[in-house]
Order: C-alpha cells, then structure tokens, then sequence
C-alpha cells in the first residue's frame, strides 16, 4: 500500500510517502519554500515525495491528513462560547476561514493536490493528532510493547495523551484536555521571556542552566508557578485560566498579571536578558521536570512494560528528557527524530497503515530528503564562481575535512539526503573542534548570527560515548541531554556541565561516522561540534543554492559538499 501522509495548517507543515513497510520520503515544507516553520499546505514536500519514489497520484492509495478537523472546530467553537464575550474578535477572525475551508478539509487538499499532480486522490483519511505523534514513535522505536506519553500544546482536544502499546495494537487510556496543557504553560512563558511561540521554546530550554538554581528569587519563582499559575494535585496539572488568554486570543498570557506575580516586566523581543529572565526560565524547566517525572511515576505504577515513548512538541525538550532518563524509571525510553507536528506526516501514514495491516514494524530513517549527485552539485559550483577543489574518494574527503576541523576552521557540511526535524543529524550541519574553547562564541557570532547563551551538541562514535557522557550509550537524535564527563570538549559543554549528545554509528550514517573516525585518528578525540546549518531566522539548507548562499554569507571558512571542498 502506498500511503501519503500530509501535516498542515498550524506549524511545520510536512509529507510523508510510506511504500509498504518502508518510509521512503519526508520532507518539511519550509525547506523549499525557506519560510521558518511554514504552515501552508506542503506542495512542494509532496511532489518531492512523490518524484522522489517514482509514482504518480494516481498510485497513492490513500492521503492521510494528521488530525479531525471536525473535532478541532468542535473544541474552537467549545472554548470560544466558554470565555464570549473575550473570544468575539477572536471569533469573528476565525470562523470565516474554518466556515469557508477547513471544515471541507478533504475537498481543500484535494484542491492543493490537483494543483500539483493535475489530479485527485483516490481516498482521503483523517486521523486523530495524538494517534499520529503515538504510532510514529511506537514504530520507530523498534519496541515489541510500550507506554506511551504525547505532550504538546494542543491536538484536536487532548493535550497529554496516555496511551499502551502491545503489537499492533494502540491503546489510549487516559488524556488531558483544553485548556490545560504543559506545552501551553512552557510556550506563556516563551512568550513573557521575549521568545517567539511555537518556535523559540529551545531558547527557554538553552537559558535555563544561566539561572541560580539555589536563589531566593528563583525558588520562590518555582513556587508562585506551581502554587499560583497552576494547579498540580492530580497527574496532570491544571492551568489557572485567569492569568492566560491563549483560549479566547491571539497572546498566550495576561501580561499585566505576570509582571504583578513577578515583579518584573515581560521582556521584549530585543531587551537585555537580566538575571531575573535566566532565573525564570530555570523555574519553568524545573517545573516542567517535576510534572514530567509525576506522570512519567503514574505510567509506570500502572504498567508491567519496561519501555516508554514521549511524543510532541514538548518531546523536543533534551533536559527534561535527559532529566527523565536519569531517574531510571523505564530501561528503555524512546524519543523519535521529529516528535514535533513536522513528524506527524510520518506518524499520519503509519497510524493508517496499523489500523489496515495490523503491523508495526517498519523501516524509518531521518534521512529522507532530497540528494544531490556530483555533477548537479558542480554546476551549482561553476555557477556562482567559486574556488573548490575535488576529492579523490570519500577517504580523501573525510581526511581532508578532519584535518580542516583540526586547524581550526568551520566548515559547512553537505551530503547525502536532508534530515527531517529539527536536528542536524551529520548531513546538513555545521562542524567545528569541540575541543577549542572559543568555537562556541566563534561559531555563535560569526556563523549563526544568534544569541550567546545558545550552546552546540557533539556528535561522538557512538562505541566511546560513555568515556565522554555519563550514562550515554546511544542517543542518535540528540533528544537528551548527559552530564559530561570530559573538559576535553569544552565548546559543546553548556554552562551545567550537560551536552546534548547525538551518537553515531557507521549502519547509520557510514560517511559521518567515517568523518568522526578519521578526526579521533588524527587529534585522539572521537566528537566535534555539530550544530545545524542554517542562519538566525532560516531553516536548515535544502539544495546546493542554500548550501552556498549560507556559505557566502555566513564566516564559514570551507563548504564540503559532495566530493568538492571550496574555499572563500
């Protein structure tokens, strides 16, 4: 069976095309279009899909769509009556489209499709948004049975999601609905630390470890959130409506109310980040942790499975996974490479797969995106005029580029497919030496154009990750943080002494590996810094003509891309 899988229409839109048991293609929709967490309907991710694995429309036996829309406009209509007369102008601004398009979903992306394919799909089938993110993870994770944890903003209604898989079968238990959501409460607070939400709650997560853990002003931040802003006397934490306005607005938060509660200004997007906005974002990762670890406990006390697999946008948070992983609750916890809504094209194709085939084992790779050959690659080269030179072999190459890393250059690194998600997983990345203390402020300023605090994960062969981080066997999509163990590598060491470690093995990515082993051969070290190539603002290069106008840009010192290494 062929199954197109589409996410769309909120944030990071995506598609998926599975053939058989095989995910074949994903891609993001941003990644063509360069528009940051594009929410249109992915066009141009399904014609790659589809070029990609040679069919036409007319052999795709069915589009899975990631969520009901019928039930999101129930829960919009539901909330927006609840908090009149506060949600009118929301209202008012809203119903027009849904009234107009999304309610006729299915006629909406036949309409998308027919404008890309010249034809109409066959069959169009909607599937439940924490249904999605829960079979993505259970089937990639290999796993014979699981608990299953979903954490985001928002699906249809639910916003945790517990679910229990045995084989084929997925079975949701228990969920948290609207307005109540963990990953609404950590995006307020995006928000009130000048973050932009649904994009930037990884700064929140980098600024954390700058706070002052043992501070007066940080632990009674701690407590007006868990005794104030929300209410925890259950599993799942209840949210006090009165200081937020995500339900009837456009603005997550009372701003007015948050600056009485903690006597500080909300940031702007601009503004200085003081001790108080480090101390804050502490509280609220702490917080985070502690509801985490609470339901993590419950699953367990409820469960005889020795496996676990978080999903959704909080998912994406590595210290909470890090600090779950710590507790040694579950022997095996499982984080997919897009827990986030681009992953849900994914998820969306295998959910419908299971409910028809009843199976789920099926083979998933991150690297799904567009390659490029040599020759394409060279005239992308001899078009803009550069200066580049030719490798042997891929030993040539990999000798070359480790010995470039070694002298202390930044190098762009290009090859193979693109990665889907948000992590540069060793085929769209940016390299640098771990070992240089001054990389991360180098690489911060003059590469990504972005704010100092942020820090960079190393990626290390995974058969010496233990020597380097404490407890670290195999974490290949840098989904949780470890203490490091080392001060060999003090540029991807943040300022808590943790990293966000990606292992790589040679089955998974043989030409990175083969990098990593020829940097160890010649420096002793088996980890360099790897941090996602892309710009401030833009998303991870797709095609040759990214991969350059970043390098021309950017302080990169060398591009290697394919086989050719250029030069500025």
């Amino acid at each position: 069976m062929n199954i197109l899988g589409i996410s769309a229409y909120y944030h990071d839109s995506s598609a998926a095309l599975l053939v058989g048991n095989t995910v074949v293609a994903a891609a993001q929709e941003e990644r063509f279009t360069r528009i940051k967490h594009d929410n249109s309907f992915p066009a141009n991710a399904c014609k790659y899909c589809l070029d990609e694995s040679g069919l036409t429309i007319n052999e795709i036996d069915v589009v899975v769509f990631y969520e009901k829309p019928f039930i999101k406009f129930e829960r919009i209509l539901v909330s927006s009556i609840a908090s009149f007369p506060k949600s009118l102008r929301m209202f008012f601004r809203i119903m027009p489209i849904w009234l107009k398009e999304k309610l006729n979903m299915r006629r909406l992306i036949c309409r998308e499709l027919k404008a890309v394919f010249g034809d109409r799909p066959k069959h169009i089938k909607f599937i439940d948004h924490h249904l999605c993110h829960a079979a993505f993870a259970y089937s990639a994770s290999g796993y014979d049975n699981a608990d299953i944890l979903i954490v985001d903003a928002v699906g249809e209604w639910a916003t945790i999601s517990i679910m229990k898989a045995d084989g084929a079968k997925i079975e949701a238990l228990t969920e948290q609905r609207f307005p109540d959501s963990i990953g609404l409460l950590y995006s307020s607070f995006t928000q009130f630390l000048g973050f932009k939400v649904n994009s930037d709650e990884y700064k929140v997560m980098g600024l954390a470890p700058y706070g002052e853990k043992d501070s007066h002003q940080t632990q009674e931040y701690i407590k007006l959130i868990k005794e104030i802003i929300i209410r925890n006397d259950n599993v799942f934490p209840q949210l006090n409506l009165s200081y937020f306005s995500f339900q009837y607005g456009d603005r997550m938060i009372r701003e007015k109310k948050w600056e009485q509660l903690f006597e500080i200004p909300m940031r702007q997007p601009t503004g200085e980040l003081e001790q108080s906005h480090k101390n804050l974002a502490l509280a609220i990762q702490i917080v985070t942790e502690d509801l985490l670890h609470g339901i993590l406990e419950y699953l367990k006390a409820n469960s005889t499975s020795d496996s676990f697999c978080i999903c959704g946008g909080v998912a994406l948070n590595c210290a909470a996974n890090g600090a779950m992983l710590s507790k040694d609750i579950y022997s095996n916890i499982y984080v997919p490479f897009a827990p986030g809504d681009c992953g849900c094209s994914i998820g969306a194709a295998l959910a419908y797969s299971i409910l028809i085939n009843c199976k789920t084992k099926y083979q998933i790779s991150p690297y799904l995106g567009p390659e490029y050959s040599d020759n394409e690659i060279e005239k992308y080269l001899i078009e803009s005029d550069l200066n580049y030179s030719i490798c042997g072999d891929e030993q040539d190459l990999c000798c070359r580029t480790a010995q470039l890393i070694a002298d202390g250059s930044i190098i762009g690194w290009f090859q193979g497919r693109m990665e889907l998600g948000p992590r540069a997983l060793g085929n769209r990345s940016i390299l640098a030496d771990a070992r240089n203390p001054e990389m991360k402020d180098m690489v911060n300023s003059r590469i990504k154009f972005r704010e100092a605090f942020r820090p960079f994960a190393p990626s290390v062969m995974e058969e010496y990750a233990d020597s380097y981080f404490a407890g670290c066997i195999k974490s290949p999509y840098m989904m949780f943080t470890y203490p490091v163990t080392t001060k060999m590598l003090p540029a991807t060491t943040h300022i808590d002494g943790t990293a966000r470690v990606q292992t790589v093995c040679e089955s998974d990515n043989p030409k990175y590996y083969n990098l990593l082993r020829t940097f160890k051969a010649l420096t002793g070290c088996p980890a360099i810094l790897n941090t996602s190539f892309n710009v401030m603002g833009e998303p991870i290069v797709c095609t040759p003509s990214d991969a350059i106008a970043t390098f021309k840009k950017s302080g990169l010192d060398y591009l290697v891309i394919g086989n050719f290494i250029v030069k500025k």
